[in-house]
């Protein structure tokens, strides 16, 4: 069996191991039965180095988040293949794009800014593909911090680079703040009202937006805290972290429109 043989079948196995083995240590994961809809999250690819191999892992708040909702968490694995791929497209009906570092300017056809921690090129370079094929697929997407600014990236649109040296230092974008709501948003309805105390951990920022995509989210710096999807398809996008939160009921809101709308499309 070849390298990227292998590679390919721990992916499947990771794949099925995290539909029903989702808990820390022997801990299996509360939910409902395994009729809930399949929720894919993305995952952090460490490279082998020094004589260890590659690592894939997940902040376990994310599958807590899927799973208090009703949903059936799935750890994806960054494997570049084709076949993966369109594995995860057919069988998942939702999808996280979780947090992580910087994307690589020239994906939107900047020079990098001396701040700029760029993604390990093997997560980039799977995930651009997995977030325009889910786009495509229409199916229900959630993005998390980095999650939303690769979905506007990818989308067309591009980034400020440093929040800090571009715009200032009025709000700290790396604890808790205030955001402005857009007044009838999905978020609004969502979370019964227009403005809502938040958590992120970001130095970088929506700029020029991506197709499809429109700002229902505001810091008081006038960054960019969200989006969704102007399109009819359920695509909603924050940049901070819900499932981080101590406020259970923002992260149920948030995390359980995912699920929901994934059940109704798998109907």
């Amino acid at each position: 069996m070849s390298e990227k043989e292998c590679v390919v079948g721990r992916a499947v196995v990771s794949l099925w191991i995290c539909l029903f083995w989702v808990g820390a240590g022997c801990q299996p994961a509360r939910v409902s039965s395994g009729s809930g809809p399949l929720i894919g999250i993305t995952s952090d690819y460490e490279p082998a180095k020094d004589g260890k191999s590659a690592k894939t892992t997940v902040g376990f708040a994310y599958v807590r988040a899927v799973a208090a909702n009703g949903g059936v968490p799935v750890v994806l694995p960054t494997v570049d293949d084709e076949r993966v791929m369109q594995k995860y497209l057919d069988r998942l009906d939702g999808l996280v794009i979780i947090g992580g570092d910087d994307i690589w300017p020239d994906a939107y056809g900047e020079q990098p800014d001396k701040t700029v921690q760029p993604l390990v090129k093997e997560r980039y370079e799977f995930e651009r593909k997995l977030i325009a094929r889910w786009l495509a697929s229409g199916k229900p997407l959630l993005g998390v911090c980095l999650g939303m600014q690769f979905t506007n990236v990818v989308s067309g649109g591009t980034m400020i680079q440093d929040i800090p040296s571009e715009i200032g230092t009025k709000v700290n974008h790396k604890a808790y703040h205030r955001v402005q709501i857009e007044p009838g948003s999905s978020l609004a309805k969502l979370l019964g009202g227009t403005e809502a105390s938040v958590l992120s951990i970001h130095h970088q920022a929506v700029d020029k937006l991506g197709k499809n995509l429109r700002p229902i989210a505001h810091a008081e710096d006038g960054i960019v805290e969200a989006l969704e999807r102007t399109d009819g398809k359920f695509g909603l996008f924050v940049q901070w972290h819900p499932e981080s939160m101590t406020d259970l009921a923002h992260r149920n809101a948030i995390y359980g429109a995912l699920v929901r709308a994934a059940a109704s499309k798998k109907q």
